[in-house]
């Protein structure tokens, strides 16, 4: 099969496609023909500095959709022929950009009809980040006040649409060009982070996603009502400040079938879309990694793998 590897840590022009045997599955795993992968930042930050898998030769992706091929003994949800989308394990079950991966038929849902596999494989590893974040973590609830950093972003902008969908206030930061943008998902009060300090426009805030690290966090701490909570993605960044009255957490995405399922729901009942920035061929994956890196995209980046 054809996938994308690389020897060396370093810049997208290390990436190269490769031929690997095809994975067979093993008990309670099915074998899923990719159709699209999604690329997030954690791709190119692996690729560039081994962040969280090691040292290469490795091939990176932990968003799917695609076909069930084929099942192994003791899957009982999913058959071949199944159009299903999904999260690899984070961050060791990485090896979504190639032409067919193997993992537990749990960490799989069944594709909305709705959408293509492209919108499905953008879904996948940014909406249960948003999901864990605020609904497993902080518990949003309707009426809350909810400011998401990075708002326009992969993360970001379905986090929005999640907490829309509980019925929040929800507060957005983005560059002035993406609140248009961030008004059409819902987004009740954008922050044009590059001209308002939202530490001083903001308060009253009942939760926050921090999303982007270096003194986000501790800014974010200081807008949250007395028993807030925040929600960082930076590891290590809650150490960094005092959390003296509010409750803060550090998420590591996991997959989980019933969170897909409900993200499913939402996806088919029209609550929540995702916005695709890019479509690459998998033989141009350098060149996606490359757009990823500029942090312009609004929205997600998918790699094609399956022509339509």
């Amino acid at each position: 099969m054809r996938a994308i590897s690389q020897d060396v840590l370093g810049g997208p022009e290390v990436l190269k496609e490769i031929e690997l045997p095809r994975p067979e599955p093993g008990l309670t795993e099915v074998l899923v023909r990719v159709h699209a992968a999604g690329l997030n930042p954690t791709d190119w930050k692996n690729r560039q500095a081994g962040y969280t898998v090691g040292e290469p030769p490795f091939v990176l992706g932990w968003d799917v959709s695609g076909v069930v091929e084929k099942v192994g003994v003791g899957v009982a949800l999913l058959k071949p022929g199944d159009e299903v989308f999904g999260m690899l394990k984070y961050p060791q079950g990485h090896g979504s950009h190639a032409e067919y991966v193997a993992a537990p038929s749990r960490y799989f849902a069944r594709k909305p009809a709705n959408i293509d596999h492209v919108q499905a494989a953008a879904i996948p590893l940014a909406a249960l980040t948003a999901w864990e974040s605020l609904v497993d973590v902080a518990g949003v609830q309707a009426g809350q006040r909810v400011l998401i950093h990075a708002a326009a972003g992969g993360v970001g902008h379905l986090a929005v649409q999640i907490a829309k969908a509980r019925g929040a206030y929800v507060i957005g930061t983005a560059s002035a060009p993406k609140h248009d943008f961030l008004r059409s998902l819902g987004v009740d009060e954008p922050i044009d982070y590059r001209t308002t300090d939202f530490a001083e426009a903001v308060s009253d805030v009942d939760v926050v996603l921090e999303t982007i690290g270096g003194d986000y966090g501790a800014r974010s701490a200081k807008v949250l009502k007395p028993g807030g909570v925040i929600v960082s993605l930076a590891l290590g960044l809650l150490e960094e400040f005092d959390t003296t009255g509010i409750r803060a957490e550090t998420l590591l995405v996991e997959p989980d079938h019933h969170a897909m399922q409900e993200i499913a729901a939402l996806v088919e009942s029209g609550r929540l879309r995702v916005e695709i920035d890019t479509v690459v061929p998998l033989a141009d994956a350098a060149k996606a990694h490359a757009h990823g890196e500029t942090n312009s995209a609004t929205g997600k980046i998918v790699l094609s793998v399956v022509d339509a």
